[in-house]
């Protein structure tokens, strides 16, 4: 119902979208609005702008806080923010707004990319604790891979990968780790030579005077 005294209502769109950051970086939406508001006695020149800068100020709230794949749970959640109130100021009162978003070829297409690459670290990630990390396995998946009987050269090479992958593991690993914590427990570059000096040392005394690699070597 309009009053006597109340201005026509008006509906305003978009000639171009708006973009509206999501929460997936470097993706934005692409924003698409029409609002039905209703001007007050109080006029103001471009007041169409401001009711879209208003609008779109608000809506970039809510759409930061969703992923560029969850475009329709954004849109939806957009537009009951939209809509939960008849917001206004002094100059219009919004009377109903709706939103519909979309994503640029080139933001699909990143998405898509971002998509595949995420899935591949999160398999590779999948075969290092489950695969890599138990040198038996790496063999069995060859084999399952390559069935019929392996070359005995090719036989050969597993095996030593397999042992060298478990020798470093148990061994190397553990005690690369200790070594770069003990060079980052130093300020400088002549304090960790020493510090590490220092360890090398104390490993050949352990070894009877001799560092394990030259042991190894007379072996």
């Amino acid at each position: 119902m309009r009053w006597p005294w109340q201005r026509a209502e008006r509906t305003t769109t978009c000639p171009l979208p708006r973009l509206l950051a999501s929460a997936t970086p470097g993706i934005p939406f692409e924003a698409v609005y029409t609002l039905r508001w209703r001007p007050t006695l109080r006029l103001r020149p471009n007041l169409d702008d401001l009711v879209r800068a208003d609008v779109h100020q608000k809506a970039a709230e809510t759409a930061a806080r969703w992923d560029a794949a969850d475009l329709p749970a954004a849109q939806d959640a957009l537009n009951a923010a939209l809509g939960a109130s008849h917001e206004g100021n002094r100059h219009y009162r919004i009377l109903a707004a709706q939103v519909v978003l979309r994503l640029s070829p080139e933001s699909r297409e990143r998405l898509a990319q971002r998509t595949a690459d995420t899935e591949r670290v999160r398999r590779l990630q999948f075969l290092k604790t489950h695969l890599y990390d138990h040198p038996g396995l790496v063999v069995l998946d060859r084999l399952e891979r390559h069935p019929g009987r392996l070359p005995d050269e090719e036989t050969a090479a597993l095996q030593r990968l397999a042992r060298t992958i478990k020798g470093c593991d148990q061994w190397w690993y553990p005690l690369l780790e200790q070594w770069e914590q003990l060079g980052d427990g130093f300020s400088d570059a002549d304090k960790q030579q020493r510090a590490m000096l220092a360890l090398l040392n104390s490993v050949a005394a352990l070894n009877g005077g001799t560092p394990p690699a030259a042991q190894a070597h007379a072996n």
